[in-house]
């Protein structure tokens, strides 16, 4: 009698069924190992598949070295993943659940081999089994654990008690300070409390986000002055409520209209009652409405159609005197501005009785766009005080009739930051366009683009210039608030400023001059292949600051949910070229990480100026780029700029190239580098080391294919919308993937508590003490998180019982 008789049918049918799946997966893994060694990448998956094809064909055929040469190939495998990836958790279950998984159906049909062969089924096999089965749950155990790429040293804040005349009073700029603290003085939320945190109230603003169709995103960080709360909603409508209650006091239907990137972060405040320091040396007028007029108090926003508007913080109604009806037209000046061309999504910044604003120039159009001109605006007439032009910086004055700004100059679009004891303005820049074709840019807009600008409140005049980027071929604009801080240099106290980029890099630098505080290296890099680009020899890396997510990528960094779609990252990444952190786009495909959107991005870094600590939150999204020579015929994109999906080809009209720009994602949808792809870090100022680092956001609304996967693993995701620091010993962040605002403890990095929202956010929290009823609110704006369809117009406000 053969010995295959000895088995039955079903037991037959278990193993060729096995043993073929294994052999086909070993045949898989085998021919992308073909690829990628021929790529000259590692060895292992075409000599571990060819391994795991022939155990496989061995159990089909009843042999019971199928299974020990199964066992070989798993050890191998678990020696090859730690010396590839090191004892780190998500690399290395990446590597070996899957194949662990398969090992422990290996196991579990050793008896039926050894029934097969004629020998007795031991039990020794259900003890392996049973080994790998733990093993297994403890692995699929540990994805719902926090894994710190940084563990918590110690070192992080304590908790000092709010002094009663330190206190904040209201939350009067969009970074609660003029100079983006985003910190607040108040404790009576607090790490041993925050837990029992509740919903006080929620208002529907009616402004559904995207109900549209045109790329609306709520990104908005509330105001609060007194016993209100001002919000402004994607299509700019203004709303005041009522801070205890959430009733609405007014509203302002401005409904601002744009084809896409419709948005509104913040606005600015100005009280005419209340006098305004100024510094000695400023030639500022104090100005205050007549007696007869309305807004005594305004409230200020621009529009992502271009006008500045201003109107009265206690009624909503237009400012009379301001402008035309409460309204500037900030296209004046700028020559053809075609919809979505020019707007303005960032706060308006209020620097003492001036209005400065920006403007988002859009990325990647064409060579002719409009300037990116700074302007200052008086509060109360709306009376144009100064232009900063980059393209022509002596000339403070609007253009003559028939004449513009210098077109296509860098442009300041993020939120700005204000010095009241200098009358300084700081404003992160941007790139001019075409943001990363920089054949045709000028002198100018090499001296500006990808720089901190520091001008005179008062005249708009230069103080100085500091560039993060030369030539800047990777639209890494300045995306953040700079935050104001007090800096220990050499045991001097010295005002400086920090400010995060998309690179991953963190600068410190002396507000009165500009010159860094910590170590900045000019550090070599290559250039491409693009005729005449004038690339810079070398790049800036703030290596005397911790650098976030910006690590120079190898292969052992790729990354997948499976061994296969991490070998497809591996065969991606191997098949482009990749220089480190300033590698050029030419017209190969290469690989920028962190790619175009972070890093870090316009949420803001948050401050503790009681311990000297900053807390940044980031995402590490790596783009793949390739400049195609065209005839200009490629759709333009929607600026979109998708965390998970592609982005498609964009035209760059006037130049001889069109680029295709796309996420460096696995075939699952997942970003090819190992995780995480987003966090929250502390960093001590006082010795520039990172204290603590933790993943952020899990799969529960999105996953793989953008299949919500329901489950809260804490791989840390991609965050959208920046962190509220609190004298309570607590950091608050809501824009992440998931549909979360959640509270870390400051001193560790530890989640001590998270509540559900609707839907996504990608707005900025903020905190305030009702001046009627004591109480200290948390509030947020949930609109949906951008790779997610859900949207809503939620405002809520969380509360103590």
């Amino acid at each position: 009698m053969k010995q295959s008789q000895r088995l039955s049918g079903i037991s037959k049918f278990i193993l060729v069924g096995l043993g073929v799946i294994i052999a086909l997966l070993g045949l898989a893994l085998a021919a992308g190992g073909v690829k990628l060694v021929s790529l000259g990448g590692s060895w292992y998956f075409l000599v571990g598949g060819l391994v795991m094809a022939v155990s496989g064909l061995l159990i089909a055929r009843y042999k019971t070295a199928g299974a020990w040469l199964f066992a070989a190939f798993l050890v191998g495998t678990a020696i090859w993943a730690v010396s590839d990836a090191g004892l780190v958790f998500w690399p290395v279950f990446s590597r070996l659940f899957m194949f662990s998984a398969v090992g422990l159906a290996v196991t579990l049909v050793y008896p039926l081999l050894k029934r097969a062969n004629g020998g007795v089924p031991g039990r020794g096999a259900y003890g392996v089994a049973a080994v790998l089965a733990v093993g297994l749950a403890v692995a699929a155990g540990n994805m719902f654990v926090a894994h710190p790429t940084v563990a918590a040293t110690g070192t992080g804040p304590g908790l000092t008690p709010v002094e009663p005349e330190k206190a904040q009073k209201d939350w009067a700029h969009y970074g609660n300070t003029e100079g983006g603290s985003r910190f607040a003085a108040l404790d009576q939320i607090n790490r041993n409390n925050v837990d029992k945190l509740q919903v006080a109230w929620t208002y529907h603003t009616g402004d559904v986000a995207e109900s549209d169709g045109n790329g609306a995103e709520d990104q908005l960080t509330p105001l609060q002055i007194g016993n209100k709360v001002f919000i402004c909603t994607p299509h700019n409508n203004l709303i005041a409520l009522d801070a205890d209650t959430g009733k609405e006091l007014w509203k302002n239907a401005i409904n601002a209209k744009s084809k896409v990137w419709q948005r509104c972060r913040g606005m600015a405040y100005f009280d005419a009652t209340k006098a305004i320091a100024q510094p000695s040396n400023s030639s500022i007028i104090e100005a205050k409405p007549a007696p007869a007029a309305n807004c005594q108090r305004r409230l200020l926003t621009n529009t992502i159609d271009a006008r500045l508007i201003a109107v009265d913080a206690d009624t909503g109604e237009f400012c009379q005197g301001f402008g035309n009806n409460g309204q500037v037209d900030l296209k004046a000046g700028l020559g053809d501005v075609p919809d979505s061309y020019y707007q303005l999504s960032s706060a308006p910044l209020m620097a003492g009785t001036t209005v400065v604003v920006g403007g988002r120039v859009a990325d990647n159009v064409q060579t002719d766009m409009p300037g990116g001109v700074i302007r200052g605006f008086d509060v109360i007439t709306g009376a144009m005080r100064w232009a900063f032009d980059p393209g022509n910086p002596q000339d403070k004055k609007a253009p003559a009739d028939g004449s513009t700004y210098v077109r296509s100059t860098p442009n300041s679009w993020a939120p700005m930051s204000y010095d009241p004891a200098t009358n300084t303005v700081f404003l992160p820049m941007g790139s001019s366009s075409t943001d990363i074709y920089g054949v045709e840019r000028s002198k100018l807009d090499h001296t500006y683009g990808a720089s901190i600008l520091a001008l005179d409140a008062t005249t708009g005049d230069e103080r100085w210039v500091f560039q993060t980027v030369h030539n800047d071929l990777w639209d890494f604009d300045l995306p953040m608030q700079p935050s104001l801080i007090d800096f220990d240099k050499d045991g001097k106290t010295v005002p400086a400023l920090v400010i995060g980029t998309k690179a991953g890099q963190i600068y410190v630098l002396d507000r009165a001059t500009g010159k860094p505080l910590t170590d900045v290296k000019e550090v070599p890099v290559k250039a491409a292949n693009i005729p005449n680009e004038p690339y810079s020899p070398t790049q800036p890396k703030s290596v005397g600051m911790p650098q976030i997510g910006a690590q120079h990528l190898t292969e052992s960094d790729m990354w997948g949910a499976t061994p296969y779609d991490q070998l497809l990252c591996r065969i991606d990444f191997k098949s482009m070229r990749y220089d480190g952190l300033y590698t050029a786009p030419g017209t190969d495909k290469s690989l920028s990480f962190p790619g175009s959107l972070g890093g870090m991005n316009w949420g803001s870094i948050s401050t503790d100026p009681v311990h000297g600590f900053i807390f940044v939150n980031d995402m590490r999204l790596g783009l793949w780029i390739q400049m195609i020579p065209s005839q200009n015929k490629a759709q333009a994109s929607s600026g979109g700029e998708a965390l998970n999906t592609g982005m498609g080809a964009v035209p760059l009209k006037g130049t001889p190239y069109a680029v295709n720009k796309n996420r460096f994602l696995s075939v699952a949808g997942i970003p090819c580098q190992a995780p995480p792809f987003g966090t929250l870090t502390a960093i001590d100022m006082k010795t520039q080391k990172v204290a603590w680092q933790v993943p952020v956001g899990t799969v529960e609304d999105t996953g793989p294919l953008g299949i919500r996967m329901h489950l809260p693993i804490k791989i840390g995701l991609p965050t959208l919308g920046g962190t509220l620091s609190t004298q309570g010993g607590l950091i608050f962040i809501a824009g992440t993937q998931d549909f979360y605002l959640r509270a870390f403890n400051s001193g560790n990095g530890e989640e001590v508590w998270k509540a559900r929202l609707p839907v996504g956010s990608q707005g900025g929290p903020m905190t305030y003490v009702s001046p009627k009823t004591g109480k200290q609110y948390i509030v947020v704006t949930a609109g949906g998180a951008r790779q997610s369809t859900d949207r809503g117009d939620y405002v809520m406000a969380y509360a103590l019982p």
